[in-house]
Parts: structure tokens; C-alpha cells; sequence
């Protein structure tokens, strides 16, 4: 048995990747194919055909129609069967259940639960990865971990220093205090951490051209289950934003990860680099990409040891739980509120 949050919107692809060919994905335990009509638009659903459960990600598209891989039977994009083999009779429960679907900033976002419950409204934002006046670096990860140690991860930077040192990390993310607010009514945590003289990291001093010491902010967004957001600020030391809120010496990153769960322990480890510099030189770009998956592969290996660290200890065992460790706190706390609320999804 799985549980996970539900009737919650999850990214279940990038935009790009959903086409022409089918696209199988595996959200909170359920397989759900997409793919694009003629027209252009997305459709999601459930990856199994009614008569032998054959994927229908491993059969082909004619037209706007799957057509099953395995006997033929035939689903339009709303998953009503529309052709069986050897009958001219389609039975009338001969149909697999559609996904709520919306794109939003560059992402396909799927509804997991009760479809008269998903409000479009309720996806967060995250514009930089569709604004021209950006610049967006992206990738996937498979994570064999379950998908809160994942969010404990990124809710504390401190670790920075100790696992991403060389890249991202130096002494004084982990030797910098941080500041946590916890919105309870909107079920979003803020965490920041200002560094205003600190060493600059290989990662922004390569793709900024700035060198020795920087001021340096993290400002961390996170709202359950999905969506983490990390607003960076990098600048020489002493500057700070204008009045009016203008930053003319600063580079700015956006840093994302869409936090996905695939199932009890595996998640979909989706990230994103968007810069406001170097807006067309692709050699930051490549850079940044490389750069960022290398920090993003050395958390993975970190989590899928951890994982298997979780599965062998006893039942009870005790974390010890410090300062830095306040925004995880309340993540974990959200994340079990959305699974008490009576919507966990369970296989």
C-alpha cells in the first residue's frame, strides 16, 4: 500500500515532451498515458486497456485515437472505446478514465483524485519558466526514494556545503542562520537565508563572471506537495535592490523542482535553472545544465541510500530535529495534513 497526497495537481511532464508519440508516466501509483491531439491539445489517461490491460502507451496513436496494442480496442481522447474487435457492439463500460490537464509555465499538471474537485486555480505559479526575459535549463531524474526525502532535502540548503561543495556549495550556506515563515491558511513555507559577504560558488561565478566574495541570497518557496522554488540573488558584496525594488547589479536565478510521486518509493525528480543574463550564449546555458545535474544526480545517489537506510531500520527510530530543520518540519507537517484529510491515494 501507497500513500501519497491526492486531489492535489502534480507535473507530470514538461510541456516538450508531450507530443505525437505516447508518453507512459506513473503519478502516485497510477499509469496515465498523454499525448497531443492533431489540434494541439494534451490528453491524459489511464495507462491500461479494459480488456486485457494492456498499456496504452505501448500502442499507437490513428489520429485522435489510441488504437490498443495488443487487440485492437480502440479509445478516443475522452477514453471512451469507440471499436472493439469482432463486434460491432462496444460495450457500454468499455472505457478508461481521463486526467484533469492543464499546462501551465512550461509543465503539464495532472489531477490526482476526485475530478469535480480540481480547480485549475489552485496550481501554483511559476512564470520565469515560460518568460522570454528568461532563460530555462531543464531536466529529469529518477529518484529511488520516496518523495519527502526529497522535499526534506531541499528544504534544507545547509547540506550545500557538505554534498554540493565544489558547486554550489560553500561554508556559509551552512554557517549562515535562516529565517522560516509558515503560511497555515495557504499551506506555503518560505525559508531564507541571506549570505551578504560570502565565498562565490563555481557554479555562479561560471556562468556570472563574478569572483571572490558575493552577497548571495536563497529565498525558498515551497508549496506542497509539488512545486519548490529557490529565488537566488547574486551580487557584489555591499549591493542591495533599489527603493523601487529594481536590482540592476544582481544576477538572478531561478531555481525549480516539481517534487512528483511515482510511487512508495520512487519519485520524479523534475528541475529547472531560469536566468535573467547571458540570455543567448549558450555556452551558460550547457554550463548551468551540466553543472545543475550533477548537483541534482548527487542528491539522487544521496536520497537512494537513504531510502534503502529507511527500509532496514526499525520501526520507532528517533531523528534528531535542529533550527535548520524548521521549514522540513512544516513541509512534513503540510504533507501529512493533505494525506489526514482522507485523500491519500492507496494501491
Amino acid at each position: 500500500m501507497t500513500t501519497a497526497a491526492r486531489n492535489q495537481w502534480y507535473v507530470a511532464a514538461y510541456s516538450a515532451e508531450v507530443g505525437r508519440e505516447l508518453l507512459g508516466r506513473t503519478i502516485c501509483d497510477e499509469p496515465i498515458v498523454f499525448y497531443r491531439t492533431e489540434s494541439g491539445e494534451a490528453v491524459a489517461l489511464a495507462d491500461r486497456c479494459v480488456h486485457r490491460r494492456y498499456p496504452l502507451s505501448e500502442s499507437r496513436l490513428d489520429g485522435d485515437t489510441i488504437v490498443c496494442g495488443y487487440h485492437g480496442f480502440t479509445y478516443d481522447k475522452s477514453g471512451t472505446c469507440v471499436f472493439v474487435p469482432g463486434q460491432k457492439r462496444v460495450p457500454r463500460t468499455a472505457r478508461v478514465p481521463g486526467y484533469p490537464l492543464v499546462e501551465q509555465d512550461s509543465f503539464v499538471w495532472v489531477w490526482i483524485g476526485d475530478r469535480e474537485l480540481a480547480d485549475p486555480a489552485r496550481i501554483p505559479r511559476a512564470p520565469w519558466f515560460a518568460d522570454p526575459a528568461y532563460t530555462t535549463v531543464r531536466g529529469l531524474e529518477p529518484l529511488a526514494a520516496r518523495y519527502e526525502l526529497l522535499v526534506d532535502n531541499l528544504m534544507d540548503l545547509s547540506h550545500e556545503t557538505y554534498l554540493h561543495g565544489g558547486y554550489i556549495g560553500t561554508p556559509e550556506v551552512a554557517n549562515t542562520p535562516i529565517t522560516t515563515e509558515v503560511d497555515e491558511e495557504n499551506e506555503v513555507i518560505y525559508v531564507s537565508r541571506h549570505m551578504d559577504d560570502a565565498e562565490c560558488p563555481s557554479f555562479y561565478a561560471e556562468s556570472t563572471g563574478l569572483r571572490g566574495r558575493i552577497t548571495r541570497w536563497q529565498d525558498i518557496e515551497y508549496h506542497p506537495p509539488c512545486l519548490y522554488l529557490l529565488h537566488s540573488r547574486i551580487a557584489p558584496v555591499g549591493s542591495v535592490p533599489e527603493p523601487d525594488g529594481s536590482d540592476p547589479d544582481a544576477f538572478h536565478v531561478e531555481v525549480g523542482y516539481a517534487i512528483t510521486p511515482e510511487t512508495a518509493h520512487s519519485t520524479h525528480d523534475f528541475w529547472f535553472v531560469a536566468r535573467d543574463f547571458a540570455l543567448d550564449d549558450q555556452n551558460v546555458s550547457d554550463f548551468l545544465a551540466k553543472s545543475n545535474r550533477t548537483v541534482v544526480l548527487q542528491d539522487v545517489t544521496a536520497l537512494d541510500i537513504l531510502e534503502q537506510v529507511i527500509q532496514r531500520e526499525p520501526d520507532g527510530y528517533q531523528e534528531l530535529s535542529i533550527n535548520i530543520d524548521t521549514g522540513g518540519l512544516a513541509a512534513r507537517r503540510f504533507l501529512k495534513r493533505m494525506v489526514e484529510r482522507g485523500t491519500a491515494v492507496r494501491t
